[in-house]
């Protein structure tokens, strides 16, 4: 009986996409081969991980595909905010895309920091697709090794 059920069904496909990011409509185009109807570009935010050290924040964004000077990274009043633009391959009017799940576009993605970061002394670098901004604690937030008499 299992059999005459459809695959999409069989696989639990509803279950697999219920809590992922996008149209379920065009779910149902890609777990058929088939490419998405909306446009992929408007949706288009990289990745970040944000983690915490005993001196600093670090926040790192997956940003594969761009030059450092395609990325602009400010902090204003708590708010740190990444901005930039994937641009497009230039496109062969011999290549015939069957599949394709890269997204480009502008992106923009914003985080408040906690009340202990320091706007002074904010560094980031770029290596590998990765962007990392390091904001260090102030000095009232460190912890304090206290010795025993």
């Amino acid at each position: 009986m299992n059999a005459l059920t459809p695959s999409i069904w069989r696989n639990n496909w509803l279950k697999r996409h219920e809590n992922t990011q996008g149209d379920l409509f065009d779910r149902l185009f890609e777990d058929f081969g088939m490419p998405a109807l909306t446009n992929r570009e408007a949706s288009w935010v990289p990745a970040i991980d944000v983690s915490e050290t005993d001196n600093e924040y670090l926040v790192k964004a997956e940003l594969p595909g761009l030059k450092k000077e395609d990325i602009d990274i400010s902090l204003n009043n708590g708010i740190l905010t990444l901005k930039g633009e994937k641009k497009q391959e230039k496109k062969d009017d011999n290549e015939n895309y069957h599949f394709r799940e890269s997204y480009f576009g502008t992106f923009t993605r914003s985080l408040r920091l906690p009340n202990d970061a320091s706007e002074e002394k904010v560094d980031a670098t770029y290596h590998d697709g990765v962007v990392t901004v390091s904001v260090p604690k102030s000095e009232k937030a460190k912890p304090k090794k206290i010795k025993i008499n």
